[in-house]
């Protein structure tokens, strides 16, 4: 009954949203259309055509890049296209095929926006360099080139999780500088040694605890074991991580097939040496607080590249808009607000903290200001 309730409650808010958005401009009504749709208490309303769609077309291609070509999925919206935006996805292995970045290039694409979403191979490989900056510049830099995408020579970033960051430290870049409409990162970061810290010690920039998610300390372990492991340890580690992570992925949506994976990662560890095996082992555990301990020394040799913050590079000229989920324990919300006042004396910025999102996905319950903010967030993204 409990439960009924808050569904009933969530589903009255969203009623609320479409009403309100009635009062307001074509720009709020494809926010609350973007929004209305990601939002779980919606339910059929989901589906309501607040702003008639537009059918796409979606077509597998490649992007260049100075680093090679990227694979690349491109979401064209039929007729005048006014705005291209270049979607980029976070550190996770499927990379432009994972479902809820193709559901949102899908959602932006009927709304009027074109998307290209480029892969970037080391964020699907979980490795967080500098180069997928450079990949991310040269993408919407070719992207701003071709008129029938950009007819004013602009393009829009968005970047998703660490990419978001990226995206960000991009738009700041010479190449892109009078060729973006704006940045916008979705739980992203401005500073990623900072992060790293917090993934190390559970501890805020405020001085405030959070506890972190393994998933963060996995990552950085990948990145950082061939300083930490003797180099014959190091291929036999990092198939023990992959491992753990392709559980942790299907474990949203196949217990079953996760489970006997989990099972593959504690069998590694049982055929790793000294000291692979106690490392993938606290991995195993999800012992974040003895990764932390090992992994903390490493962390400025490993994230200390401009290429890698925002806060250590040159700011965009474009407006930055920065949404982030409030509780996230990935990359902390604390970031956002950080990166926010960073740039507030270099260039516009919206930041929005919700509580509707966990790290980079919208998926609690709804309360009218909460969504209202989110749908006045969008709103201005379409405006640019």
């Amino acid at each position: 009954m409990r439960r009924l309730r808050r569904g009933l409650l969530g589903l009255g808010v969203v009623v609320a949203v479409v009403a309100a958005v009635g009062f307001a401009g074509r720009h709020h009504l494809r926010g609350a259309s973007l929004v209305v749709r990601s939002l779980p208490s919606a339910g059929g309303l989901g589906r309501v055509p607040l702003w008639r769609s537009r059918p796409f077309t979606e077509q597998d291609s490649s992007v260049p890049s100075r680093h090679g070509p990227l694979r690349a999925r491109l979401y064209r919206p039929s007729g005048h296209v006014q705005r291209s935006v270049l979607l980029v996805p976070g550190v996770h292995a499927l990379g432009i095929d994972e479902p809820r970045l193709v559901a949102f290039a899908r959602n932006l694409a009927a709304l009027g926006l074109a998307v290209v979403t480029p892969e970037l191979p080391d964020l699907a490989r979980y490795r967080i360099t500098p180069r997928s900056t450079d990949m991310i510049e040269d993408a919407a830099a070719g992207l701003a080139q071709k008129q029938e995408w950009a007819p004013d020579g602009r393009v829009g970033l968005m970047g998703i999780s660490f990419a978001g960051g990226l995206s960000i430290v991009a738009a700041g870049r010479p190449l892109l500088r009078d060729h973006t409409a704006f940045a916008m990162a979705f739980g992203g970061h401005g500073d990623l040694p900072r992060v790293l810290r917090f993934l190390c010690t559970g501890i805020q920039p405020d001085g405030t605890r959070r506890a972190p998610h393994d998933y963060g300390v996995v990552i950085i372990l990948l990145s950082t074991l061939d300083r930490i492991v003797p180099p014959d340890q190091a291929e036999g580690l990092r198939t023990g991580l992959l491992t753990f992570l392709e559980a942790s992925h299907l474990d949203m949506f196949d217990r079953k097939r996760a489970q006997g994976t989990f099972d593959r990662a504690r069998q590694m560890e049982k055929e790793l040496p000294e000291p692979s095996a106690t490392l993938l082992r606290h991995v195993n555990d999800r012992n974040v607080a003895a990764l932390g301990v090992v992994l903390l020394p490493h962390i400025d040799e490993f994230g200390d590249d401009p290429a890698l913050s925002a806060e250590r590079s040159e700011a965009p000229r474009a407006p930055v808009h920065l949404l982030h989920g409030l509780d996230d324990n990935v990359i902390p919300a604390t970031e956002s607000t950080l990166l926010a006042e960073h740039l507030r004396s270099r260039t516009s910025v919206r930041c929005v903290i919700s509580p509707l999102i966990t790290h980079a996905e919208v998926n609690r319950q709804a309360r009218f200001r909460d969504v209202w903010n989110l749908v006045g967030f969008w709103a201005d993204i379409f405006a640019e």
